[in-house]
């Protein structure tokens, strides 16, 4: 049976990411750093090739499609946008350190536990999860072998925790800016259980020569 390919992409780096902020809604733009931390990727590592790009409305995600993918028109879908942080919006964790909604909603213990004026850990996962599981679907009916999807640290440890195998719990699926993970579409195990092979991390260094040899080697036995 056919199969197809995901790549989750966080966006590149930004000021806040730097300084340690919570930053979910807040269109904060790439910073110079992110740009050229990108550019120096995408000259000394492959990003993987693909037929779609889709990406959260925020223009840190929007740019970070387009310096990856410039022939790609990056398809805008709203629902890839990050968690809601509401009064945490713009502060750090020392900032926070006395704030005792804020130790509660870190703990995790509550999943429907809400930043203040935000969103909860369990209606933002449905939020993200109904989203994608819409582009795998659209995927596998439209045949598109290979898609990039860019957008957010949080959303991308959400989906890999939800959907990725072998399973891992959301922390340890966090990701360094302008990186993420390749996952393999098999649509009879997608049908049955809802689930995607995790099979690489993205982008990767090219092949040596030698490397390439090795591999022609191995298919040649």
């Amino acid at each position: 049976m056919k199969t197809y390919q995901i790549h989750l992409i966080r966006h590149g780096m930004t000021a806040e990411n730097l300084e340690g902020k919570y930053i979910g809604h807040t269109d904060v733009p790439l910073c110079e750093d992110g740009i050229k931390q990108i550019e120096q990727m995408k000259s000394e590592m492959e990003y993987p090739s693909v037929d779609a790009v889709f990406t959260s409305p925020l223009s840190r995600c929007v740019d970070t499609a387009k310096l990856i993918y410039p022939e790609r028109e990056p398809v805008v879908i709203n629902e890839l946008i990050e968690y809601d942080f509401g009064e945490f919006e713009g502060k750090t964790a020392e900032d926070l350190k006395d704030d005792e909604d804020f130790a509660e909603w870190l703990s995790g213990t509550n999943p429907r536990k809400a930043a203040p004026f935000g969103e909860s850990n369990a209606a933002f996962t449905y939020r993200v999860c109904a989203c994608f599981e819409k582009i795998v679907d659209g995927i596998i009916s439209s045949g598109v072998k290979s898609t990039a999807v860019i957008t957010h640290g949080g959303v991308v440890m959400a989906l890999m925790a939800a959907y990725a195998i072998p399973e891992a719990p959301m922390h340890d699926w966090l990701t360094p800016n302008g990186t993420g993970y390749t996952l393999r579409i098999d649509p009879s195990i997608w049908m049955r259980g809802k689930k995607l092979e995790a099979f690489a991390e993205c982008p990767t260094y090219p092949l040596t020569e030698e490397e390439e040899r090795a591999l022609w080697d191995v298919y040649d036995e």
